[in-house]
């Protein structure tokens, strides 16, 4: 049995969409495609960052990716409109099953954390925000090593932090990149499927394919 549980924090823990009823409130008619296109963006700039090897932290690159859809929409980014959808990143809502999911596994002794791509700011507000400070080990954030998941290094610092091989943690995402990138890297991958997607074509495929966070105790 695995010893961790590594999570994914935005779109695993976290719904990334639930900014889509503050984008409608401010822009009646685009709040889907404001929430679509501002986290394609965002992930498209973590990975666009690591490759240029023109780091800079999530927060920065979530404003940007924010500035992108909203221009495309053509809505202006005005300072009090960006900070406004920002703040509300900063509340994201977990999923309806995260806290049922995570308060079982803790309860079963399993050691509990966050690996995220996101700052410690960030991931210490969303976190504290769901009440979910008390049943996580460790946050975990890219930041020290400057490079966005799926790189390896964005990998590694999560074996370091928790002090334990890649084979002894599950790593569970519902992002399909992401699974793949902790695959390659020895972890036990869990994909929660939450959309009618399919898997990355990256040459891989996760260990265990699921649907609800509450499905890792029966894999266990």
């Amino acid at each position: 049995m695995a010893k961790a549980i590594a999570f994914d924090a935005y779109g695993t823990l976290f719904d990334v969409h639930s900014v889509r009823a503050l984008s409608e409130e401010l822009f009646p008619g685009k709040g889907p495609a404001l929430s679509q296109i501002w986290r394609q963006k965002q992930l498209e700039y973590t990975w666009l960052r690591s490759l240029m090897g023109r780091y800079e932290d999530f927060w920065a690159v979530t404003r940007d990716a924010l500035v992108y859809a909203l221009k495309s929409q053509g809505i202006a980014p005005t300072t009090v409109v960006l900070d406004r959808l920002m703040d509300e990143y900063l509340r994201l809502q977990p999923h309806t099953e995260a806290g049922e999911a995570l308060h079982r596994l803790k309860s079963m002794g399993i050691r509990l954390s966050i690996a995220s791509n996101g700052s410690p700011a960030m991931l210490d507000a969303v976190v504290r925000n769901a009440g979910f400070e008390t049943l996580l080990e460790a946050v975990i954030s890219v930041d020290p090593v400057r490079l966005f998941k799926p790189h390896d290094a964005a990998y590694k610092i999560v074996t370091e932090t928790l002090d334990l091989p890649a084979k002894d943690i599950l790593f569970v995402s519902s992002n399909g990149f992401d699974v793949a990138g902790a695959s390659y890297y020895g972890f036990e991958s869990v994909w929660i499927q939450r959309s009618t997607g399919q898997m990355e074509e990256l040459g891989i495929q996760p260990r265990h394919a699921i649907r609800f966070l509450t499905d890792i105790p029966g894999l266990l």
